[in-house]
């Protein structure tokens, strides 16, 4: 796993933007392009709570610079 350090995005690492509200974990990346992603339960559902950061990566081959933020809510509720 790549630390932010080595790809010029301050002294955070990964793993301390995990579980972060998405707001905050996207401030924290700066200008850098991203992927957003939306994790959600394979039924019709709506997210309750704080959308979090789940996993943030970068991304390799022809998207090499951007990251991909993938987020979800603290809980989901069945509609």
């Amino acid at each position: 796993m790549v630390s932010m350090d080595e790809t010029g995005i301050g002294s955070m690492r990964q793993e301390d933007i995990v579980m972060m509200p998405w707001v905050t974990a996207r401030r924290s990346l700066g200008d850098r392009p991203l992927r957003f992603r939306l994790l959600a339960p394979p039924y019709p559902a709506v997210g309750i709570g704080t959308l979090r950061a789940l996993r943030v990566e970068p991304l390799t081959g022809e998207h090499d610079g951007a990251w991909e933020l993938v987020a979800g809510y603290d809980r989901y509720e069945r509609l």
